[in-house]
């Protein structure tokens, strides 16, 4: 039985609530980029199988827009932040201010890859920060690998080595939404939280909670 199919309630509540403060860092940095009020929420998070990870992405096919990053420090692992594609389109032409822009578009350009880029360091950063606030371990991102692709590719290639000692990763849903537009419709993503098998238990002893809770 995998460490993993042992969380409970407890340990998902404090990773929500983790999450929640990390989302406050990121709509606060991502206001500044942006020069709008932007909320950032939290709504659930889960643990889930691959197979899960893949169906939320939208399905082996289909193509998502994705920055994948190793956590570096006292409880390494891998981050993933999963975008649809429609979905990254919409915080691109947000950010760099073409409402017209589309990847269909190519090739792309390099303004755009960077706004995704910087999405993911700000993210990445905001999480790790947060857990490393609460567990005062030494947690950092490494350089984020950007990419649009297939989600079983992408998915595929960040848990190659993972695989082999996992079968699940704890999911924490992501939803961006500008406060003062026409259109509250969010720009929704998952964040996909993979700490090595040891990890897990250096991360919970750290947070004061039992990991047979």
């Amino acid at each position: 039985m995998t460490f993993l199919k042992s969380i409970s309630d407890v340990h998902l509540d404090i990773l929500k609530e983790v999450g929640n403060i990390g989302a406050g860092h990121a709509a606060t940095a991502l206001s500044t980029l942006l020069n709008k009020k932007i909320d950032m929420k939290v709504p659930s998070v889960r643990v889930v199988s691959f197979d899960e990870m893949m169906e939320m992405a939208g399905g082996a096919e289909s193509v998502v827009a994705s920055v994948f990053l190793r956590i570096e420090g006292d409880a390494p692992g891998r981050m993933f932040f999963i975008l649809p594609i429609q979905q990254a389109e919409k915080f691109i032409s947000q950010l760099i201010g073409d409402q017209s822009f589309t990847f269909t578009e190519q090739p792309v350009n390099d303004l755009a890859m960077s706004a995704l880029q910087e999405l993911g360091n700000i993210l990445s950063g905001s999480y790790l920060s947060s857990l490393s606030d609460f567990t005062r371990l030494s947690m950092y991102p490494s350089v984020p690998a950007l990419s649009i692709d297939m989600a079983g590719a992408v998915i595929s290639f960040g848990l190659l080595e993972l695989s082999q000692v996992s079968d699940f990763a704890i999911v924490i849903d992501t939803a961006l939404n500008e406060e003062d537009a026409q259109l509250p419709e969010s720009v929704k993503g998952h964040f996909f939280l993979l700490p090595d098998p040891d990890s897990f238990n250096i991360i919970f002893k750290a947070l004061g909670v039992r990991v047979d809770a």
